[in-house]
């Protein structure tokens, strides 16, 4: 028997639950469906407990330091692997918990446990239920990518969700990835006191960054002792007795990584290949990822994607502006679009690299006359004051309209400074709208002042 819903929601991700808030609310009779835990990805196995175990590794780190500081810790630190999954698993569990309450807690709102398929444009079976719905949207995620590695298949492996489980320390974790993922989990193991070695395949680590801010980050992971192998663009797999060997290129007398645990972190790719899109005519691109308009509109009417699997932001922010960007045009008759954001994310390594806007190569590469500001944290107080002045402050200019273009600040508290510049690019503001402020001392964010006052030219 098919049950008619005036909107159906599949997956309870960062977007789901709160699109959920807003439809019941406005008297909606919903349907929301989850295979697995509620969440997502961010909840489960993404930034929460990642994030918590980050804040375990650091608690460590500093311990170590505690005599830099004049404290004495009586002793080598050690670290309980068993009560840090611990802690991890219960803050991650609350929240899980929380989401799947406050979904269950909404008017007029049915939830069904089991994985979604379509059977048409509007309607989705689970299990045996058959849904209909004039309004289906989609928040289905993403997993790890696993890639086609020659010898994989031989040797165990972990990825950033299967990590999850660990409660014992590798002797030697071998990381295939030097991005975001692989480089938080690289510092996270060698902190709690793994050697750890970490493998990309191109030239530089987080490509994406300015050479300065990836070679200041492969020297703060190289100073804790990490080792990293860059060009590594040959890779292969295979067991060694109880070691796992990683082949690192393909020439004579090849270089090899050889350690006690394998994590690959190389990418995700979206969970669209199990959800019978093309039965609906939902289009997706080369990746799968679910091609969706300025409003998050798919090419069928009546269907919208949000979060990752839409390929238009891999974040937990950006899934969540997802749902205001729909919310907004559907019930709120707010015009919003995805155009209107502005990029921004955080590499959590210690410390973290904020980044806002444009990279400086793409500012040179759209042809703008540009004004540049650097500062070392060196050069900031409360950074020199905390023992943690490690990185550095940049931010770009348009020379001609003053507006900011966009910044990296790699330093303690960066992921919260950079949004002082954020919300001035948001406000389509001069910089000299924060350059001519007064900030509190002593902070790290009083010197975003000085660093716009101290712009020069790109030669």
């Amino acid at each position: 028997m098919t049950q008619r819903f005036e909107a159906v929601i599949i997956g309870t991700g960062q977007a789901g639950p709160a699109l959920a808030a807003r439809l019941s609310g406005a008297g909606m009779k919903i349907a929301v469906v989850e295979r697995g835990r509620f969440g997502g990805t961010c909840v489960n196995t993404g930034c929460i407990p990642t994030k918590t175990l980050v804040a375990s590794a650091y608690a460590a780190h500093l311990a170590r330091r505690g005599e830099e500081y004049g404290v004495m810790t009586g002793g080598p630190v050690t670290v309980d692997m068993k009560k840090v999954k611990a802690r991890k698993d219960q803050i991650s569990q609350r929240s899980s918990g929380n989401v799947e309450k406050w979904v269950r807690g909404q008017a007029n709102c049915t939830v069904y446990q089991g994985h979604a398929r379509f059977e048409s444009a509007h309607t989705v079976r689970v299990g045996d239920a058959l849904l209909e719905a004039e309004r289906i949207f989609i928040n289905v995620g993403g997993r790890a990518l696993v890639p086609p590695m020659p010898g994989l298949d031989h040797v165990p492996y972990f990825t950033n969700s299967t990590m999850m489980d660990v409660d014992f320390l590798p002797e030697h974790l071998i990381v295939v990835g030097g991005s975001y993922i692989g480089l938080e989990f690289g510092q996270m193991y060698r902190r709690f006191g793994s050697k750890v070695t970490i493998v990309e395949r191109g030239p530089r680590l987080i490509h994406r960054e300015d050479e300065d801010v990836s070679q200041a980050v492969r020297d703060i992971l190289e100073a804790e002792g990490i080792d990293v192998q860059l060009d590594s663009n040959c890779l292969s797999a295979r067991r060694d007795g109880s070691n796992v060997v990683v082949g690192l290129d393909c020439s004579n007398g090849a270089r090899e990584a050889a350690g006690t645990h394998l994590l690959l972190a190389v990418g995700r790719v979206p969970n669209t290949d199990d959800l019978g899109l093309e039965k609906a005519g939902v289009e997706t691109d080369a990746h799968g990822y679910i091609k969706v308009d300025e409003h998050l509109r798919t090419n069928v009417p009546g269907v919208w994607a949000m979060g990752d699997c839409n390929g238009r932001g891999a974040f937990t922010h950006t899934a969540y502006n997802d749902y205001e960007i729909i919310a907004a045009n559907l019930l709120d008759n707010d015009p919003r679009k995805v155009s209107d954001r502005i990029p921004a994310y955080a590499l959590f390594v210690d410390p973290p690299l904020g980044r806002v806007g444009m990279t400086l190569n793409e500012a040179k590469q759209s042809g703008r006359k540009l004004l540049v500001g650097t500062r070392p944290m060196t050069r900031v107080g409360r950074a020199v004051e905390k023992g943690e002045s490690l990185g550095f402050m940049k931010v770009i200019v348009d020379a001609d309209t003053k507006r900011i273009l966009g910044a990296s600040i790699l330093g303690v508290t960066g992921d919260e400074v950079v949004h002082s510049l954020l919300d001035v690019m948001y406000a389509n503001a001069p910089y000299t709208t924060i350059s001519r402020a007064m900030h509190i001392h002593p902070t790290v964010t009083e010197l975003v002042p000085t660093l716009l006052q101290d712009l020069h030219p790109l030669e």
